[in-house]
């Protein structure tokens, strides 16, 4: 072969190869994406179905119902407009209390309650994921 050739043959190899590690990249970063959803999105239809998603809001007064001996928890998550029902297996965040902001993740049911995998609390009583505050903010806008 000429070296003219082998040059383009290596050039068409690298490129092939960086398009394949690419893709492959891509491909990784779309399956392990999580999307945020406010309660009234959900309510609207707009979550995913069929995979893993986070929600966030407030969690309802009121609403926190214990299994007796277990560690399943019952919970509301609201952005005062909507209201979705969360069920959780596991130990909760030691600053996951009723009125305080949370993140849960996991999936939604066709019966419409949320199954969370993993439950995040607000660490002190200034924060709250941006996503959350605006959306809380939209909720309460008429």
């Amino acid at each position: 072969m000429k070296p003219r050739t082998k040059r383009g043959l290596a050039i068409v190899g690298g490129l092939a190869c960086v398009a394949v590690a690419a893709f492959l990249v891509f491909r990784t970063f779309q399956s392990n994406l999580v999307f945020f959803y406010s309660p009234s999105q959900i309510a609207a239809n707009e979550a995913p179905k069929d995979r893993p998603f986070r929600i966030g809001g407030m969690v309802e007064e009121n609403s926190i119902q214990r299994d007796p001996g277990g560690l399943k928890v019952h919970f509301v998550v609201t952005d005062f407009a909507q209201r979705v029902p969360v069920s959780y297996e596991g130990l909760l965040p030691d600053l996951f209390k009723e009125g305080k902001g949370v993140v849960a993740e996991g999936r939604l049911n066709a019966d419409g309650t949320f199954t969370a995998s993993q439950v995040l609390a607000k660490h002190d009583e200034n924060y709250m994921p941006p996503e959350a505050a605006e959306a809380l903010a939209k909720a309460k806008k008429p």
